[in-house]
């Protein structure tokens, strides 16, 4: 008996692991870029920190930052 063919079209389309691939770099690009966000985020609000500092050490120095 032979199979259908749309039997054997769904049959080929669930055995293709072609998309797998591109889902797999995606996962891994999205990681990536929410891992440097969350990296970057931490360091902004240091830097914002420090500047904040570095202008109250300025100030108090008697130099004006405008």
């Amino acid at each position: 008996m032979t199979k259908s063919p749309y039997i054997k079209l769904a049959s080929n389309f669930l055995a293709d692991e072609d998309g797998a691939v591109t889902v797999d770099w995606v996962m891994l690009t999205a990681g990536i870029v929410l891992l440097a966000v969350l990296v970057l985020s931490g360091i902004r609000i240091a830097l914002d920190q420090a500047t904040t500092d570095i202008g109250a050490v300025i100030v108090s120095a008697g130099a004006s930052l405008t």
